[in-house]
């Protein structure tokens, strides 16, 4: 069986992850941020919450496998590739270049030219420089996912393939944090594979039913996420308690499945839709935006009407960056690149086409292979 209509529960899942790091950013987060103090200090109650809203970015990780695998279904590597630069590409250069401008007129951020150029090419996390903004790593982690399927792609989409891809791409995973390999744990993601191929096994238990070698693929996945989830916990997210973590990736794997087995399919407003379009410039340029208007709007306003002052223009650019520059540059972009690989394939094809006349006059037909009158031996 297979399904094409439009899931808007992924879009209301999508913007509440981005909104939990929104949450996690101005109200839960230990380090430097927008405010003159760090946010978990100043909302200490509400941080309570707020701290474990970074855990979005798992939930992300998990919808994207879900919705990449979904996307590529049926394409070829290059249609597949099209399609991710046009609908990361122009949003994400737009929020580089946002970070520039408020580098350049507030001397806020990170959004040193120096620093802007290779970030423009969301390769810098490869060339082990900072990101204009923090939240650019996610890019990086999804672009090593991106080459996976592209190659899973270029090999053929089905489900036999796919999961030979995920079982192979689990235990390599193990395989690559076991051997302390820097290579494979670079190309492999150990901490997070686990939620790209459970999100995997999810669209095939979507599009085809749940069998019990998929339940396998997600629990295994499961085991990993919360394994990660916890050392996560003594490291970079140290305010966060492990258990509380635990249940929490619990969580979200249960509401994939809901999603998988079509027992959220009555979350069907459309304006869902506009929701899920803002998710990806908010998540791009919510923390580059407080940093002004914090400037100027605390402490002129008491912390709770500052905070809501920050997500209400976080939300307002949102809006404007989706559809002055997101759409737009989307339609022209995919137009665009599409007659370029229109292009490659009339030149492949044109080359093709010679090659193969090339060879079929270079080989002698049976009749001219036949000895000449004068060619033959005479006794």
């Amino acid at each position: 069986m297979t399904r094409h209509d439009r899931l808007r529960e992924i879009d209301l899942l999508r913007f509440l992850a981005a909104m939990g790091v929104v949450a996690y950013h101005f109200a839960g987060f230990k380090g430097r941020g927008p405010w003159p103090e760090p946010s978990l200090e100043m909302f200490p109650a509400l941080g309570e919450v707020t701290r474990y809203g970074y855990l979005g970015v798992d939930l992300f990780f998990m919808i994207s496998g879900f919705v990449i695998l979904m996307s590529v279904w049926g394409r070829g590597p290059g249609e597949f590739g099209i399609s991710r630069v046009t609908r990361l590409m122009p949003a994400y250069w737009a929020a580089v270049l946002l970070g520039l401008a408020i580098w350049a007129v507030f001397r806020l951020g990170k959004g040193d030219p120096d620093l802007v150029l290779p970030n423009l090419s969301m390769l810098q996390g490869g060339l082990g420089l900072d990101n204009v903004d923090a939240v650019f790593w996610t890019l990086w982690i999804e672009l090593h996912f991106y080459v996976l399927i592209g190659v899973l792609a270029a090999i053929g989409i089905t489900y036999r393939n796919c999961l030979v891809f995920m079982a192979c791409w689990t235990l390599g995973s193990v395989f690559a944090d076991e051997a302390g390999s820097r290579f494979l744990q670079t190309m492999l993601m150990p901490t997070w594979s686990c939620y790209f191929v459970a999100g995997m096994a999810l669209y095939l238990m979507y599009r085809f039913g749940p069998n019990l070698l998929l339940w396998g693929f997600v629990g295994v996945s499961w085991i990993l996420a919360v394994h990660w989830g916890v050392w996560r916990t003594g490291r970079a997210f140290t305010t966060a308690n492990g258990k509380v973590v635990a249940v929490a990736v619990t969580l979200l794997f249960v509401v994939m499945i809901l999603v998988a087995t079509g027992r959220l399919r009555w979350l069907n407003w459309r304006g869902l839709t506009v929701l899920g379009a803002l998710t990806y410039p908010l998540y791009l340029t919510h923390s580059q935006v407080a940093l002004p208007v914090l400037k100027h709007a605390y402490p002129a306003l008491n912390k709770w009407a500052a905070l809501a002052l920050t997500i209400a223009v976080s939300l307002a650019v949102a809006y404007a960056m989706y559809r002055l520059i997101e759409r737009p540059g989307q339609s022209w972009m995919r137009a665009k690149l599409r007659a370029s690989l229109a292009a490659v394939r009339e030149v492949d094809a044109v080359g093709t086409v010679r090659d193969r006349a090339a060879k079929a006059a270079s080989v002698p037909s049976p009749r001219s292979a036949e000895p000449t009158e004068g060619e033959l031996v005479r006794p």
